[in-house]
C-alpha cells in the first residue's frame, strides 16, 4: 500500500513537472530599441551599508538610453553608513535620486512604504524593483522593459545566488527551483508567486490596483501585487526564461536568517490560490514518503525515491544551462535533503504562529 501511495504521488508530481516545463518555455516577443519605453528602477535599501554600493554601481553600469531611465534609490530609515554611501556614489550622476521617506503611504509600513514612496514620484511607465544585495547584468534594464508590448502589464524575472560554498550553492538550486515553477505557472495564466528583486510592471497597472496602500497587508508584497494585477483580468502577466534578465543576489548568510525567509515566504504562501496549494501538497505528500522509505523499506520505494530525484535535476539543469550557470552535483544534493525537510516543516512553522522577523523588524 505505501509503494502504491508513494507511486500515486510521484506520478502527479512529475506531469505537474512536465506542465511547469511547458510553461517556462514560453517564448515572448520584444520591442525594439526605438520604442522601449521610459523607466524608473526603484531599489529599497535598509542597513545595507555592506551590499547597496555593489548594486548601485551595477545599475550605473546599466545600457539603456539615457533620457529613458532614472534611478530611485530608497534609505529606508538606515541605522547605518548606507545613506551616505548611496548621496557619495550618485553625486553628479543625474540620473539617480534617493529619498528617505517621511510618513507611511495610507497603512504601509517597512519595505512595502519604501517601494510605494517612490513609485509616487516615478517618471517612468515602467516600474523595475531589485533589491540592495542584488548584482543586476549590464542587460537586466533593457531586457525586462523590451518585454512590455502594449498587453503586458508585469514582468518577472530569475535570480540565482552569489557565492561557490555549498550553503550558497544550496540556496542557489532552491530559488532556480521555485522560480521555474512561478514561471512555468505564471506562463500558462495561473500566476503563483513572484520575486520582487527582478520584477517589473506598469505604473498605469499599478495605480489601476490602488497602489500598494490599495491593497490588503502582505509580508510578500511583490506576490501581492502580482496577484491584484492578475484579478484585474485585463494584462497579460509573463515571465520569461531570459539570461540577459538574470539578477545575482547575496545568500542567506546563517540557517536563523534562512529560517525566516523561508517562514516570511511561506506566511506569504498562506494568500496563495488554490492551485499554489495543490502544489504544495503535493510536496508535502511526495517528501513525506520519501522520509518514510526507511521504515516502510523495499527496492520499489528506493527507486521511487531515486526518480523523484532524477525528476528534480532534469527539471532544473536545463533552466540552469539556459541561464549559462552551472549547476554542482553537491549542491544539487544538499538542496534535495533541505527540500524535502523545509516543505514538510513548513507548514508547522507557519501555521500556528505568522510572526516574521525580516530586516530588523517584526510583522
Amino acid at each position: 500500500m505505501f509503494e502504491i501511495i508513494f507511486a500515486a504521488a510521484l506520478s502527479l508530481y512529475f506531469i505537474q513537472l512536465i506542465i511547469f516545463i511547458i510553461g517556462v518555455r514560453r517564448k515572448f516577443g520584444k520591442l525594439s530599441e526605438p520604442e522601449l519605453p521610459a523607466v524608473t528602477v526603484i531599489v529599497a535599501a535598509r542597513n545595507e551599508e555592506g551590499n547597496i554600493l555593489g548594486c548601485i554601481e551595477s545599475l550605473d553600469k546599466a545600457i539603456y538610453p539615457e533620457k529613458k531611465i532614472e534611478i530611485i534609490i530608497v534609505n529606508d530609515h538606515s541605522a547605518d553608513s548606507t545613506g551616505t554611501i548611496i548621496e557619495k556614489f550618485i553625486a553628479g550622476k543625474p540620473k539617480f535620486k534617493t529619498i528617505i521617506p517621511d510618513e507611511p503611504v495610507g497603512r504601509l509600513g517597512g519595505k512595502t512604504n519604501a517601494l510605494a514612496s517612490a513609485v509616487r514620484i516615478a517618471r517612468g511607465e515602467i516600474i523595475l524593483t531589485t533589491d540592495a544585495d542584488c548584482i543586476v547584468s549590464t542587460t537586466w534594464v533593457k531586457t525586462l522593459a523590451s518585454y512590455f508590448k502594449s498587453h503586458v502589464g508585469f514582468v518577472g524575472g530569475f535570480t540565482t545566488q552569489a557565492g561557490t560554498d555549498l550553503f550558497s550553492g544550496m540556496q542557489a538550486a532552491d530559488f532556480i527551483y521555485l522560480l521555474t515553477v512561478a514561471s512555468g505557472t505564471i506562463n500558462l495564466g495561473v500566476p503563483l508567486s513572484c520575486i520582487g528583486n527582478n520584477m517589473a510592471y506598469r505604473k498605469s497597472v499599478y495605480n489601476e490596483v490602488g497602489g500598494y496602500e490599495g491593497l490588503t497587508f502582505s509580508v510578500t508584497e511583490d506576490s501581492r501585487l502580482l496577484t491584484a494585477i492578475h484579478d484585474l483580468k485585463k494584462y497579460k502577466i509573463i515571465y520569461p526564461l531570459d539570461e540577459e534578465a538574470l539578477v545575482i543576489s547575496k545568500p542567506c548568510p546563517d540557517w536563523k536568517t534562512l529560517f525566516w525567509q523561508k517562514k516570511r515566504w511561506g506566511v506569504g504562501g498562506k494568500e496563495s490560490a488554490p492551485v499554489g496549494y495543490f502544489v504544495m501538497a503535493l510536496g508535502c505528500i511526495s517528501h513525506a514518503a520519501i522520509l518514510l522509505t526507511p521504515f516502510f523499506f523495499s527496492a520499489t520505494a528506493l527507486y521511487l525515491c531515486i526518480f523523484k530525484f532524477c525528476a528534480d535535476f532534469f527539471f532544473i539543469q536545463p533552466v540552469y544551462k539556459k541561464l549559462k550557470l552551472k549547476l554542482r552535483l553537491t549542491n544539487f544534493l544538499a538542496f534535495e535533503l533541505y527540500f524535502i525537510i523545509y516543505v514538510i516543516a513548513l507548514p508547522f512553522i507557519i501555521l500556528p504562529n505568522s510572526t516574521v522577523k525580516w530586516k530588523g523588524r517584526t510583522f
